[in-house]
């Protein structure tokens, strides 16, 4: 597994021996909330995670323990690029040593209506020079949901953060990518190049059949256009 790690140096990660997961940090079920710091899983490859997850051997992000399937959270739809939508309803799993439950959600961000390709075409466009409304028609998607993406998107304390998420990544695989980043001419520009310079990575070294913007969007921590996780 691809693990996110809280200290100051990351290690870098051997790609031929990482699986098709990547960890990040999610809010659990209120009534079981996971007594650990530690990020949570990502799922990239939905069906592997299926087998792994009745084997045994995918490992609790907080004490390692084997998780065991434990249900499923709500059903809910999502709406994608498009008239398109998307039916989730996340695989819920249970470790064995801490008895703690975990949600193993895949190409959404918790609590949003609309999945990360969309939001993520919103910031792109705006990073561009694109305005609300014309972003808004062109998404069809309510003007003032827009604004709030790109309001919040465009804080510099979160624009720095999206940056150091994206280095941080490449750096665990391929750090001769991080010289390959040229400026562009915004920091949320700039912040958006690394995140697709870690996508086109990771998609490279490990998850080929993941969507770009749902690596991206775990990448993030689901925060694309949200607050950083809490340190």
């Amino acid at each position: 597994m691809l693990a996110r790690h809280r200290g100051p140096s990351p290690p870098v990660v051997d790609a031929t021996r990482v699986g098709p997961y990547l960890r990040l940090v999610v809010v659990d079920h209120a009534r079981a909330p996971c007594p650990h710091t530690a990020p949570m899983i990502g799922i990239a490859d939905p069906e592997q995670a299926e087998t792994d997850l009745s084997a045994g051997s995918l490992r609790c992000p907080g004490c390692a323990g084997a998780l065991r399937p434990w249900g499923h959270a709500r059903a809910r739809t999502v709406r994608d690029l498009g008239a398109t939508t998307v039916a989730l309803r996340p695989r819920r799993a249970r470790c064995d040593a801490c008895r703690s439950t975990h949600v193993l959600p895949a190409v959404v961000a918790p609590r949003r209506v609309d999945t990360t390709a969309v939001i993520g075409a919103a910031v792109q466009a705006s990073a561009a020079g694109t305005g609300y409304r014309r972003i808004a028609a062109e998404l069809d998607r309510p003007l003032s949901t827009v604004r709030r993406w790109i309001r919040a998107v465009r804080d510099p304390t979160h624009v720095a953060w999206l940056r150091a998420q994206a280095v941080a990544w490449i750096a665990r695989v391929d750090r001769d990518v991080i010289s390959g980043l040229a400026p562009q001419h915004s920091a949320l520009a700039d912040a958006l190049t690394a995140l697709a310079a870690a996508a086109v990575t990771l998609r490279g070294r490990i998850v080929p059949h993941v969507r770009p913007w749902t690596v991206i969007g775990q990448i993030t921590n689901g925060r694309l256009v949200g607050p950083p996780a809490p340190s």
